[in-house]
């Protein structure tokens, strides 16, 4: 302890005589340290574990022990809405809002991508956007190569808004659709689907509206109106499950028509604001309609309860018998994000190599080409982009501690 006390007493002069030197190299350090305050990326899931599920399972059971007792006794319980069938009138402008928001980002990216270079790796499906591709070792799946490099190919607008589809109810508190109705129930994109059930009307995937509530009695769904009503009863392309086969089919996503007129950064704008007020409204709608997704795959289905289509083909579908593993689904479920490697100067072809990648941040990827075509990031993308951290050139790298 004694010798201890003196060497620290003899190192006290050198400290104070060399803090300014440390401060200097101090803040060197913080400058080029790859360590920042950047939020965490979603977790890549093995393909054995099971998404985090948005309610615990103590929650889930202390419901179901509730709906128990509640059926034993034989009354009526009063249902809000949606779960009565009628609409939250207050989401119905926030539905439209959703889905105008959405033809309108896909009208901008529409335009972006033709200026833009989409790449994809062939092998493990990475995306990047710009040129040149990175040089990232990360593909790391079966059939890759031994350096795990990727193996470019040109994309498009499909790798950076992937859509994710679900089946189209006509009626959103029946029964769900079963295996033998998998290919005569429409499948539209899940942000739509949520659009019609909040109150957004389209004649091509017509729904039914309520004008009365439903009665929940003893666990079962009563209600007293007709399934079809008299305006639609001389309609024939109605089926016995309640779909209608004939209709016109939407345009495709990317059979858009690009403008002249409008600079690229200006589109790019209207592209950022446009899938930002897609996000929020969704989330808003979320709260209120029920989306159910598969625990294991990628799978949606907006409803209040999911369907029995056996093709599951995830971990352990056998068990279920091929029957996805029904949860609460979050919002990126429901929008799924592409996440790729941030360039933060595009217009000098910036090659983002293997060495430096603990210095780059990343983006959306709808983001990123919006970003690189002259969109500014909003604030809550800033620790994802890592602006704090200044990236080193490759003979600088060794000497950072």
């Amino acid at each position: 302890m004694f010798l201890r006390r003196n060497r620290s007493l003899w190192c006290m002069p050198q400290v104070l005589i060399c803090g300014k030197q440390e401060a200097y190299i101090n803040n060197l350090r913080a400058l080029f340290s790859a360590r920042s305050n950047s939020n965490e990326l979603p977790r890549k899931f093995k393909r054995s574990e099971r998404k985090p599920m948005v309610t615990s399972v103590n929650e889930l059971k202390r419901k179901a022990r509730r709906e128990k007792h509640e059926r034993l006794l034989v009354r009526e319980v009063t249902l809000s809405a949606p779960e009565n069938g009628l609409l939250v009138k207050s989401l119905v402008p926030v539905a439209r809002d959703v889905l105008a928001a959405r033809d309108r980002l896909l009208d901008c990216a529409a335009k972006v991508v033709m200026h833009t270079s989409i790449y994809f790796c062939r092998l493990c499906g990475e995306v990047h956007v710009g040129d040149p591709p990175h040089k990232i070792k990360t593909c790391n799946v079966v059939g890759s190569q031994m350096n795990k490099e990727h193996v470019w190919e040109k994309g498009g607008l499909k790798n950076v808004l992937p859509v994710v589809k679900s089946y189209h109810l006509y009626d959103r508190i029946g029964r769900a659709v079963s295996h033998n109705e998998r290919l005569q129930v429409d499948r539209i994109p899940a942000i739509l689907e949520l659009c019609v059930q909040a109150g957004v009307d389209i004649l091509e995937y017509p729904t039914r509206r309520r004008k009365f509530p439903v009665y929940y009695v003893a666990g079962r769904i009563i209600e007293f109106e007709k399934r079809f009503p008299n305006d639609l009863a001389s309609v024939k392309d109605i089926n016995e499950y309640g779909f209608w086969e004939n209709r016109k089919k939407l345009i495709c996503d990317e059979k858009y028509k690009a403008s002249t007129n409008d600079d690229l950064q200006g589109i790019a704008v209207r592209g950022m604001e446009a899938w930002e007020k897609m996000q929020l409204g969704a989330t808003k709608l979320m709260q209120k309609y029920a989306v159910q997704t598969c625990g294991y795959c990628s799978e949606v289905q907006v409803g209040p309860k999911g369907h029995r289509v056996r093709q599951c083909q995830a971990f352990k579908h056998q068990m279920r018998d091929g029957q996805h593993a029904w949860q609460e689904a979050t919002l990126d479920d429901l929008i799924p994000i592409v996440y790729v490697w941030h360039v933060k100067n595009p217009h000098n072809n910036e090659l983002l190599v293997d060495s430096l990648k603990r210095y780059y941040g990343k983006l959306p990827a709808v983001v990123e080409m919006f970003a690189q075509a002259g969109a500014c990031v909003g604030d809550n993308y800033c620790s994802l982009m890592r602006e704090d951290v200044t990236v080193p050139e490759v003979a600088e790298e060794k000497l950072v501690v």
